[in-house]
């Protein structure tokens, strides 16, 4: 009787399960806007952190929130470079001296091959 029951379902296809009798998690709406006017609606959970900004749906630019402010940048250090890695564990006088070391070796292997 069964087989009868499910022949001509498609299963896993379609849910039989419906929503009467069952409560949902508490939810909140925010209102976000992008730079080209588009509008959107973003359903979240009422103890979510909302976000500032959202990628927008239509363009996916930066959207930001209606009854919110820009967020400030980050303040963080500035990245360092080779040179002022260089500088922290040598002077410019140690490298002058390296520098005429090498250039030394340079010219002796260059006056044997010549």
């Amino acid at each position: 009787m069964a087989e009868r029951a499910l022949r001509g379902t498609r299963l896993g296809a379609t849910s039989y399960e419906n929503d009467r009798n069952t409560d949902l998690a508490p939810r909140q709406e925010v209102d976000y806007t992008c730079s080209k006017g588009h509008r959107f609606t973003v359903t979240l959970a009422a103890e979510a952190e909302v976000p500032m900004t959202w990628e927008c749906r239509s363009c996916g630019a930066n959207a930001l929130r209606v009854d919110g402010e820009l967020p400030q940048p980050k303040q963080g250090k500035a990245p360092r470079t080779h040179w002022d890695m260089l500088m922290e564990r040598r002077t410019i006088e140690d490298l002058e001296e390296v520098l005429a070391e090498r250039l030394a070796i340079l010219r002796a292997q260059r006056k044997k091959t010549a």
